[in-house]
């Protein structure tokens, strides 16, 4: 694993922000902490980003422990934060090149690492721009490129796209998805948007500081949703029924047969499933 949690454990004064948790993250995957504001996803963050102290238990990015090896930690991951970091007045560029200076680069290697985060991103356009005059969707990706400035190995994305309209959510993940898929980059995201998480090889659903489940989306929706089947039958009648999986829709269309207008099947979320987790609404196997 490259990112190990082990009884991990925030307070502050009397209030207990993180509960002992305890996951691990595998190096390559696109691991989605997944939870309402106040769940504990961005503490958790802040920890192992090194922002942030434990009050107890373990934490280790790159097998480095993030209390004791700050520096090497940091060399390791990238990290894009809820609310930009860039310096308004400067340009995309200028606000790269002092990201870089601060990795130790300088010369050609500077000027190099610069070239690289705005290609990957595909900022070129407006990389000459005071970044004050840029768009969200345009200040998001001149974000991603700052955290990618040093070629880390591990991305961290603190809810990246919160407050952006849905288009400019979309290409946002398509660039993440396909710098992942050309670095083989770890990438650990925290969110609320359940579509989100919808593609990641893990995800772990997080509430009031506790661990409620972990597994890939298609387990979490196969044990704590259900598919609902509606028929409408020739004569006007509605029938809905709530079904585990989609298979077992079958028998009860088989049921109708001849007497079926239009059969629907509708799969369940992960809306569904966080639902189910921290309101107890919904389905669980």
């Amino acid at each position: 694993m490259i990112i190990q949690v082990e009884n991990l454990h925030k307070s502050y004064g009397n209030v207990e922000a993180v509960c002992g948790i305890s996951f691990g993250v595998r190096e390559g995957s696109l691991f989605s902490f997944l939870g309402t504001n106040g769940a504990g996803k961005s503490t958790t963050i802040n920890i192992l980003t090194t922002l942030l102290s434990k009050t107890s238990g373990a934490a280790a990015v790159g097998g480095l422990d993030v209390g004791h090896d700050t520096d090497k930690v940091r060399k390791l991951i990238g990290v894009v934060f809820q609310e930009s970091v860039l310096d308004p007045l400067l340009t995309v560029r200028e606000n790269l090149a002092i990201r870089a200076s601060l990795y130790g680069m300088g010369g050609g290697k500077l000027k190099g690492a610069i070239e690289n985060a705005i290609n990957l991103t595909g900022i070129s356009e407006f990389a000459a721009r005071q970044c004050r005059k840029l768009s969200g969707g345009q200040r998001r990706r001149a974000d991603i490129a700052r955290a990618l400035i040093h070629a880390p190995e591990i991305l961290f994305l603190d809810e990246p796209t919160t407050g952006l309209d849905p288009k400019t959510r979309r290409d946002i993940w398509n660039m993440i998805r396909s710098l992942q898929a050309s670095n083989g980059m770890t990438v650990f995201l925290t969110t609320h948007y359940m579509e989100e998480a919808a593609e990641s090889d893990d995800v772990i659903v997080i509430h009031k500081g506790e661990i409620k489940a972990r597994g890939t989306p298609f387990e979490l929706k196969t044990r704590y949703c259900s598919d609902v089947v509606k028929i409408t039958l020739e004569g006007g009648e509605y029938i809905e029924r709530k079904v585990g999986r989609t298979t077992d829709a079958l028998p009860i269309i088989e049921s109708y047969k001849g007497k079926i207008a239009n059969v629907e099947i509708i799969n369940g979320t992960l809306d569904d499933v966080f639902l189910s987790l921290t309101e107890g609404i919904g389905y669980a196997n």
